[in-house]
């Protein structure tokens, strides 16, 4: 039998810390598959599908199944930690999120994302509050384009 490839190590802990500390703050308990789902998560700066995640958890030998991957996904999201994006074909995905307020640039080629700060966006949402009378709780604000690596033409298409 292959040896599972994802016993927790010390670089492990530090860099799922932060997510472990979330579920805790937030009174959840601190399991041993959300901690794999964790260490699938920890350390992505690009984004990413639920099926991603699966197939790296099953190519690293890992006992995370897809209703576990889909249902910590979901708590990771209500926590902040991770945001979903709505891509321009109709699919969605996801990006690891900073905790600090922001939006994303999506590139409708390549699908890179950035992180957008205000840039404007609180006044305009301050505005739309005076002009409709909503007390708005929040906003989710994504913009597509191309990125300049694909405006320059050197990205191939995504083999998403």
């Amino acid at each position: 039998m292959p040896a599972r490839l994802d016993a927790p190590t010390p670089d492990a802990a530090d860099a799922t810390r932060p997510w472990t500390d979330a579920l805790d703050r937030a009174g959840h308990f601190v399991t041993e598959p959300r901690r794999r789902v964790a260490a699938l998560l920890a350390g992505r700066d690009e984004h990413f599908t639920a099926d991603e995640l699966v197939r790296e958890a099953r190519r690293r030998r890992s006992s995370v199944g897809r209703a576990t991957v889909f249902r910590a996904l979901e708590l990771f999201e209500e926590l902040g930690l991770v945001e979903r994006l709505d891509l321009p074909n109709g699919s969605h995905a996801y990006v690891v999120c900073q905790p600090s307020h922001h939006h994303h640039v999506v590139c409708t080629r390549c699908g890179r994302t950035a992180n957008i700060g205000d840039l404007g966006l609180d006044r305009i949402a301050a505005d739309v509050e005076a002009r409709t009378g909503f007390a708005l709780d929040s906003h989710r604000i994504e913009l597509y384009g191309l990125c300049a690596a694909c405006s320059a033409g050197a990205v191939q298409e995504p083999s998403r």
